[in-house]
């Protein structure tokens, strides 16, 4: 019988702060124009932590059916391990994929932007297509299109919309700085796995673009985030006295150099398993960051109230 343990690590608890970030980002960024709204922000973390565990169920469930999982050195997998059948573990990714619907019906609901269920459809839909289906974009190479897309535009812009009615400049660079680190996250991890997924039918982006360039990759999408940071500061109202706040992002640069060195000089194997974490906790202080520099350079920004 599964434990309550293998269950909560196979929900793979150290992705979720890549759930937590954009709604961060997006209700600092909902904040600056006056827009927060507590319940609103409430109900978008319950969406997107359960649409991150199902992601990680589904994938543990239709990588543990392909045998994509049977060499690996990352943390343990459910079906893989045997520790749970595959048809349990896809019944808890769709609980935690029902549960975010449940969560995406009444943040309609609240906010009344009823059009927003099309949005939640496609990420249910994304959640699902990414390792299962027939053709799983996944193992297409796609997964960084589709992480982006959906964890980094979509998770912050739709959150500082839900709230504020508007998205700003200052969101979509929000936006474009949390979805590089997402791809970053992703990128390390099938790093990882670089070697032996392409025995199990899996051609990721690191397995197409070949491993020096992959690294190359990662390191790209790590200087994202203070390019975004630039742009969102430049596009701040000048009237404003904490304009130039979206650079506050600037102080996590150094946790951002010394990761793309450790991957830059080769890490492998186990040893990136620590850089997946601090990546994920980097994507939380780079959004963090973006809230806060995004609320205070806004027009109703604690200085301009």
């Amino acid at each position: 019988m599964t434990t309550s343990a293998q269950w909560l690590e196979g929900a793979r608890p150290r992705t979720l702060p890549a759930a937590l970030a954009p709604v961060l980002a997006g209700s600092g960024a909902a904040a600056g124009f006056g827009g927060f709204d507590a319940l609103a922000a409430l109900l978008c973390v319950i969406l997107a932590l359960a649409l991150q565990v199902a992601v990680n169920y589904a994938n543990d469930y239709s990588d543990g059916v392909r045998g994509t999982d049977d060499v690996r050195t990352g943390p343990m997998r459910l079906v893989a391990s045997g520790a749970a059948t595959p048809a349990a573990v896809k019944r808890a990714a769709l609980l935690a994929g029902g549960v975010g619907g449940l969560a995406g019906v009444a943040l309609c609901a609240w906010t009344g932007h009823w059009w927003l269920l099309a949005v939640g459809a496609a990420c249910l839909v994304a959640a699902w297509g990414y390792t299962g289906g027939a053709r799983p974009y996944g193992y297409l190479g796609l997964g960084e299109v589709m992480v982006f897309t959906f964890f980094g535009v979509v998770a912050t812009a739709g959150t500082a919309y839900a709230q504020a009615g508007t998205v700003t400049v200052g969101t979509w660079a929000a936006a474009a700085a949390v979805g590089s680190i997402a791809c970053a996250i992703l990128m390390a991890n099938n790093l990882r796995d670089i070697h032996t997924d392409p025995a199990a039918g899996k051609r990721t982006l690191a397995v197409r673009l070949g491993e020096d360039r992959a690294r190359l990759a990662y390191a790209g999408m790590l200087a994202v985030p203070y390019l975004a940071a630039v742009v969102a500061a430049l596009a701040a109202p000048t009237d404003v006295p904490l304009s130039l706040a979206p650079l506050l992002v600037l102080a996590t640069l150094p946790v951002a150099i010394a990761l793309s060195l450790i991957v830059l000089r080769g890490a492998s194997g186990r040893d990136l398993i620590g850089v997946l974490r601090d990546t994920g906790l980097l994507e939380l202080g780079v959004a963090v960051a973006f809230a806060l520099g995004l609320w205070w350079s806004g027009p109703a920004g604690p200085i301009g109230l």
